[in-house]
């Protein structure tokens, strides 16, 4: 049956960018500053500077193909137009990593978190309660998810200022350091320069995210401006908002070997600085991370899970529909949401084990794409077109692949686990690698695209 139902752009570049903060979660800079500061010895304002330089290039590599194939499925299609069909399933097999654990960890944190300060309540109720309210919200529509979304990033950035003034009105005051400029957050040298690079390993997960936005470029006005210029807006903003925050985080509290849970250490900080009402907020503030960080997850998830079953990679009839009254792909939706059930009976741990692997493959190869694309296919071969699109994106690719390699045990595991099931997927797909996977014909896109220019 011919799929006539599209989708609706009503996205201009705000609410754009606040999904790409939504998906990003600005909370986790607060979730993981205690591991953080005690794997960079203090030093985690220097290592989020180091972390934010390495995403650039990533992010500067998505602009420049969402230039090119403003489409959704994100870093799926960008590797299926510019590499190879096979290479970009894998692509968007791997990204699925991604998108589909990072709603179940937000529940479990969700469950884990509020189980904790209500413990009447059992855990599994949290966690049903929001993964409810997600699934709904996504499959209204945009316009309702947009909405919720402007709110809810509004009360998060509220929370970080008045973090930062009070932390700012606690150094004045003598608390930590008493110095409102110093470098040590930035770099020690009593520490080695090696404790940078560690942290900014891990700090590099935080800025996973920022190409989010890209799934949702059919619903998104004049997509060729608005995507390369919320990826960096994205990537910019969050990354300074890590900085500050952990800069004056370090000042607050300079003994990193002080606290009595680094798991909970911005807790001993919040309250510090702003006493039980900061702490409070602060219980709003990650239920709220979760919801969005959930929402917008989920609701790019089901865009590549669309635009592999529109191609005809995934069976279409199920993952290529679109609702005809909310125009969102519900029964994509509705796979997500019973898959992340798998939350209440999977451990937290295991569940994070999935999810960098996708993720850094993906980037990989988007990095990848622009050499494809830009140099071999259209000849970009001038001694600007191999810095813009050979040099920068190769730098990019090799960080990324050095990332992957620095992954945790478990990580490497069950991610290589996953791209093995995809290959055997692809195997049976294409008959044993004896025709191409199925592509769609852009035109009926690229004229909607046109329209909204």
């Amino acid at each position: 049956m011919h799929e006539s139902t599209k989708f609706q752009r009503s996205l201009t570049l705000l609410p754009v960018v606040l999904f790409g903060f939504s998906f990003m979660a600005l909370g986790t800079v607060f979730s993981t500053y205690g591991i953080a500061a005690q794997m960079s010895h203090g030093m985690v304002a220097g290592s989020y500077v180091i972390a934010l330089c390495v995403m650039l290039f990533t992010a500067y590599s998505y602009g420049q193909m969402a230039k090119e194939f403003p489409y959704s499925g994100s870093a799926y299609t960008f590797a299926q137009k510019s590499i190879h069909p096979y290479i970009g399933f894998l692509v968007g097999w791997s990204i699925l990593l991604d998108y589909l654990f990072i709603p179940m960890v937000n529940y479990l944190l969700f469950g884990i978190f509020f189980s904790a300060a209500f413990p009447a309540i059992p855990g599994y109720v949290w966690i049903l309660f929001m993964l409810l309210l997600v699934t709904s919200v996504n499959i209204i529509g945009l316009k309702l998810a947009n909405a919720v979304n402007v709110i809810a990033t509004v009360i998060v950035f509220c929370f970080i200022i008045i973090f930062c003034v009070l932390s700012i009105r606690s150094i004045l005051n003598g608390v930590g350091t008493g110095l409102l400029f110093t470098s040590a957050p930035f770099y020690n040298p009593n520490e080695h320069f090696s404790f940078l690079i560690v942290g900014a390993s891990l700090l590099c997960f935080s800025f996973l995210g920022f190409d989010s936005v890209t799934a949702f470029s059919e619903e998104i006005v004049n997509p060729k401006k608005n995507i390369p210029r919320a990826i960096f807006i994205i990537t910019i903003v969050g990354g300074l908002i890590f900085i500050i925050v952990s800069y004056l985080s370090q000042n607050v509290w300079p003994d990193y070997q002080s606290f009595k849970d680094p798991d909970s250490a911005s807790a001993e900080i919040i309250k510090l600085v702003g006493g039980s009402f900061l702490t409070g907020a602060f219980l709003v503030l990650y239920g709220v991370g979760v919801f969005v960080s959930s929402m917008v997850s989920q609701a790019s998830a089901a865009r590549v899970l669309y635009a592999m079953g529109r191609d005809g990679q995934l069976p279409k009839r199920w993952f290529g529909h679109l609702n005809k009254k909310f125009k969102t792909p519900v029964n994509n939706i509705l796979v997500i949401s019973l898959f992340s059930l798998l939350a209440l009976i999977l451990s937290l741990s295991l569940v994070a084990s999935f999810i960098n692997f996708g993720a850094f493959f993906a980037f990989t190869c988007v990095n990848i794409s622009v050499i494809f694309h830009y140099f071999f296919r259209k000849k970009k071969r001038s001694f600007k077109g191999a810095a813009l699109y050979v040099i920068l994106p190769l730098a990019g690719a090799v960080l990324d692949i050095w990332l992957l390699v620095k992954l945790d045990f478990h990580s490497k595991v069950l991610g290589t686990m996953w791209l093995a099931a995809g290959i055997v997927y692809l195997v049976c797909l294409t008959k044993g690698f004896k025709k191409r996977p199925p592509e769609i014909k852009m035109t009926s896109v690229e004229a909607s695209i046109s329209n909204s220019l």
